[in-house]
């Protein structure tokens, strides 16, 4: 048994979300490679050599693989599947792309937003925004499995000594083409990846107010900034800071909610997080229900105080 990783990457290095997903492969037994493909993505090849548990690193490298076009990276996985009894993606935007496509040519059912492997064929995953965990067992010959990242721990970037085998890539399909792309610049941490996040929520009551009052704070910790479903739909925050079912998912060591009320679809995307900070003046707000601190104070009061403090 041989598990497969696509590893999502930016050609020069491996992205967090692909360490998680590595712990996951080696939960499910077995020998664990990752496949690298894009252009001039030697760097990123020889980064995930390193990674602490990978037997072997497979690099495709063409310019049908130089931005990730969901179906060229489905085929080059394609070209290769046969020889793994799991494939895994990461849960991100890019790995929903691509694993669906895998799986459909594979005739297989993909499993998607493992947070547990039990064994080699039975896994559990959230359903009902996070209020019920689902184990579910596959038949399947090949197991193509999409991973959140919050539900493992990341595995080490350093300590391993794979060997990195090249293979060819495979032609482009021609069935789509990139136009281009544009990156949201901040100097703040990245939602998905901060280790300290601090969330408004409609409470603020304007854009004005929440970068007033969350920016400080934000500034103080080296956090990333994250809102509510409630704030950005207000026009608050932009809907990439959005954090809940239908936003990022996030686990982040410390996550701090100012004006957040817990309705269930922002618990969902962050009642992993490992230490939970409530700053809400409702006392029978949902949010005191998950968090490891609670404080029942207005927050134009508080969170300078707070940030006075620091």
């Amino acid at each position: 048994m041989t598990v497969l990783v696509i590893a999502e990457h930016d050609n020069a290095s491996i992205k967090s979300a692909t360490l998680n997903t590595v712990t996951a492969a080696k939960a499910c037994g077995g020998d664990v490679h990752i496949l690298v493909a894009g252009e001039n993505a030697g760097a990123a090849a020889q980064a995930a050599a390193k990674i602490a548990g990978i037997a072997k690193v497979i690099h495709a490298d063409g310019a049908s693989l130089k931005d990730g076009l969901a179906e060229n990276l489905a085929a080059q996985v394609l070209a290769i599947a046969s020889h793994y009894s799991h494939i895994l993606f990461p849960a991100t935007a890019s790995g929903k792309n691509v694993a669906p496509r895998v799986a459909a040519k594979l005739d297989v059912a993909q499993l998607s937003d493992i947070t547990r492997v039990d064994s080699a064929d039975t896994f559990e995953r959230p359903i009902y925004a996070g209020n019920a965990i689902a184990t579910v067992q596959s038949g399947d010959a090949v197991k193509v499995i999409t991973v959140r990242g919050t539900g493992f721990d990341a595995a080490s970037a350093t300590g391993g000594s794979a060997a990195v085998e090249i293979t060819t890539a495979t032609a482009d399909s021609g069935k789509s083409a990139f136009v281009g792309r544009e990156v949201t610049k901040s100097d703040r941490p990245e939602l998905t990846a901060a280790k300290i996040i601090v969330s408004g929520g409609r409470a603020l009551g304007s854009a004005e107010k929440f970068n007033e009052v969350m920016a400080p704070l934000a500034d103080k910790l080296g956090a990333a900034i994250g809102a509510s479903r409630a704030a950005v739909d207000a026009g608050y925050a932009p809907n990439d800071l959005q954090v809940g079912q239908t936003g990022k998912i996030v686990a982040p060591q410390l996550y701090i909610a100012a004006g957040i009320s817990g309705a269930i679809q922002h618990l969902a995307g962050m009642k992993d997080s490992k230490v939970i900070v409530a700053i809400n003046k409702d006392p029978e707000a949902p949010i005191f229900a998950v968090a490891d601190y609670g404080l029942e104070a207005d927050l134009f009061t508080a969170v300078p105080e707070l940030v006075s403090k620091l």
